[in-house]
């Protein structure tokens, strides 16, 4: 018989090299996968604490610089809280946040920023976290 009449194919090493780099291709293809399934809720829970700590320190910034009854005794409550000073050392707990939002932990931090513009000024300092991710935003309340 000639060369030419032969059967042609794959011989068996062929088959196990193609069969190792698809593997290898394969595998490279689904850890990348992975690490995105795997961080995909990441951002959703990024962009609730944002969501809870833009909407927390608007909420302080809104409030009067100085207390306008001139007494920061007995205001309980999250109703009863005027100024912004009322706010300082607060926690989700004192926020009495929808059960939904149980899992986020919430501190509010109020201090003089006077420093930081050269005006009379309160720090407001908001941090939002759940698990390892941690949120933090500042903003200043003037006296204007």
């Amino acid at each position: 018989m000639n060369s030419a009449s032969r059967h042609s194919g794959f011989t068996l090493i062929e088959l196990i090299i193609f069969i190792v780099v698809v593997s290898a291709g394969l595998a490279g293809i689904l850890s990348v996968m992975n690490t995105s399934v795997k961080s995909s809720a990441d951002p959703m829970v990024r962009k609730q604490a944002i969501a809870i700590a833009e909407s927390v320190l608007e909420e302080v910034l809104q409030k009067a610089y100085a207390d306008p009854d001139g007494t920061n005794t007995g205001e309980t409550g999250r109703t009863n809280w005027d100024n912004v000073d009322d706010y300082n050392g607060k926690t989700q707990a004192d926020l009495a946040l929808p059960a939904a939002l149980s899992a986020y932990a919430v501190t509010i931090a109020v201090s003089d920023g006077s420093a930081a513009l050269g005006i009379a000024a309160r720090k407001v300092t908001v941090t939002v976290s759940r698990g390892p991710e941690s949120i933090t935003l500042t903003g200043y309340r003037t006296n204007y």
